[in-house]
């Protein structure tokens, strides 16, 4: 399930964001293209945002626990109005381990220069304020961020994790999935034949082959590997609509040492 095409003139191709569908029972849950299904709570700092329809709550995208009260995410992703709650610990959509620990969202924090009809603009950032403080433990952990500004050397190692398609129009789990995909430097993924010019530098690509983000990702992390420690350095927000694992239109993410600043001065 696609969700709104934005047309660039730039680099000539139609671009589908990751974005956030109306979902309910009979629906599709979709997650990661390729890859595997990640060991439950290997991704501690993983979270699955979901919103309520009646009386039920539905998965829609991912995030990243960043602070015991604050989640991270995608600006797509919440800038609709309803009432969502965040899911820590979770690995199984549809089965209760008893490590999840469930957490309204109190407030919404939408980057002021973020604006729907023009993805391709950036700004592609939110943070929640959460209603009470999660509990740290084995299962739910603090994903740790990049310094501002800092930018990794091409083919760095990133994993990708969350609930998306398996393929365009594939098969279907609720398990957590984590795919490997490289860093894609800017020079590379910005020249003509990758995503052109329409990349900006506040965003990051991983990927650019086989496996990949896709639509039901939004939100969530690339984890890349620095200094023996994983960080959080992306936050997916689009894929290609002519596949989201098509050669040379690697998964974007924005860019979380672009925004170091700004959430700072949200997290008083």
């Amino acid at each position: 399930m696609l969700g709104f095409l934005v047309l660039t003139s730039l680099a000539a191709v139609v671009l589908a964001e990751l974005e956030p569908q109306p979902r309910y029972l009979e629906d599709r849950l979709e997650r990661v293209v390729g890859g595997e299904v990640a060991r439950p709570n290997s991704w501690p700092w993983q979270i699955s945002l979901q919103y309520r329809s009646g009386s039920r709550y539905h998965h829609t995208c991912g995030g990243t626990l960043i602070e015991r009260g604050w989640v991270m995410t995608a600006a797509h992703c919440v800038d609709s109005k309803r009432t969502w709650r965040v899911v820590l610990g979770e690995h199984d959509l549809y089965s209760n381990s008893g490590r999840e620990q469930i957490m309204d969202v109190s407030a919404v924090y939408i980057h002021p220069r973020w604006d729907a009809s023009r993805l391709l603009d950036g700004f592609d950032i939110a943070l929640l304020r959460l209603s009470s403080a999660a509990t740290l433990n084995s299962y739910v952990q603090l994903g740790s961020l990049p310094p501002s500004g800092q930018i990794l050397p091409h083919n760095n190692l990133c994993y990708v994790t969350g609930w998306g398609v398996t393929s365009t129009g594939g098969s279907l789990s609720p398990q957590l999935k984590q795919a490997l995909l490289p860093l894609v430097d800017h020079k590379t993924c910005s020249s003509a034949s990758w995503w052109g010019s329409s990349l900006k530098n506040t965003m990051v690509c991983g990927g650019g082959g086989a496996d990949s983000g896709c639509n039901g990702d939004s939100g969530g992390p690339l984890n890349c590997l620095v200094d023996g420690q994983y960080h959080v350095h992306g936050i997916a927000s689009f894929v290609s609509s002519m596949g989201c694992n098509t050669p040379r239109k690697p998964t974007v993410f924005t860019r979380v040492s672009a925004y170091i600043e700004w959430m700072d001065s949200i997290m008083v």
